[in-house]
């Protein structure tokens, strides 16, 4: 079976998932740590890779930028192929002073400016959030690593150039703790179906200092995250 998007054979993707935004960083973890591996999508180049990790299978795919495209792969997961949990695996713009380049932040719940929950016709405001089991286990693991982390809200934005400069200090007013694009989508999606979401982000630039990592750098550097990650599925 495949979907218009991905090529995948039913049984050739793992219950547990890895999704960074970025196709690249798929492959590259991929090829660091899983072994007899077998790359099962390369429809519109967002590439999806299965293999083992100390002994279990596992799966990462790129989910592209923004909430709908998250969106499409993650509903195409959870329904076709019997995926149970999602880990979003990405990069995010630090809001607050405390929280530096290359910090990690687990993401408990995703405030948004989308209109992603409209679909679900809801009569008021959706809160999104992270599956607890897997925000506990990301927390005993970056706790076991010595990391330094912050858990909290996250702001998913359908905008990354935004007209308005003054929006972003308006959600750390309220606590979101960084910026990106995708948190929502995947949590609000997991909840629908009954399934299990969590995303990890890794602080690739501050929106506080105006510091900031290379592309390079997002691919091939963040492994700590990637690590946690790994550990949890």
């Amino acid at each position: 079976m495949s979907t218009p998007h991905n090529q995948a054979e039913l049984g050739e993707i793992a219950k547990t998932v890895l999704m960074p935004g970025d196709p690249l960083r798929a492959k590259f973890l991929a090829e660091t740590y899983l072994e007899d591996v077998k790359q099962f999508n390369a429809v519109r180049n967002m590439l999806g890779y299965t293999g083992l990790y100390k002994g279990k299978k596992v799966s990462i795919m790129g989910s592209g930028m923004g909430q709908p495209s998250i969106g499409i792969y993650s509903y195409e997961l959870f329904t076709q192929y019997g995926v149970e949990a999602i880990i979003r695996i990405g990069s995010c713009g630090s809001l607050q002073e405390d929280i530096h380049l290359r910090d990690i932040i687990i993401a408990q719940g995703s405030c948004t400016d989308s209109n992603f929950a409209h679909q679900y016709e809801l009569p008021g405001t959706y809160s999104a959030i992270s599956s607890y089991n897997l925000l506990e286990s990301a927390v005993a693991q970056a706790k076991e690593k010595n990391l330094t982390y912050h858990v909290g809200n996250v702001i998913a934005s359908d905008i990354f150039y935004h007209a308005d400069e003054g929006a972003a200090q308006k959600w750390a007013s309220m606590g979101c703790l960084g910026v990106e694009m995708e948190s929502y989508a995947l949590f609000a999606t997991a909840a629908h179906l009954k399934k299990k979401a969590l995303t990890l982000l890794t602080v690739s630039d501050s929106l506080v200092t105006s510091e900031e990592t290379t592309a390079q750098e997002r691919e091939k550097t963040f492994t700590a995250m990637m690590e946690i990650a790994l550990e949890i599925a």
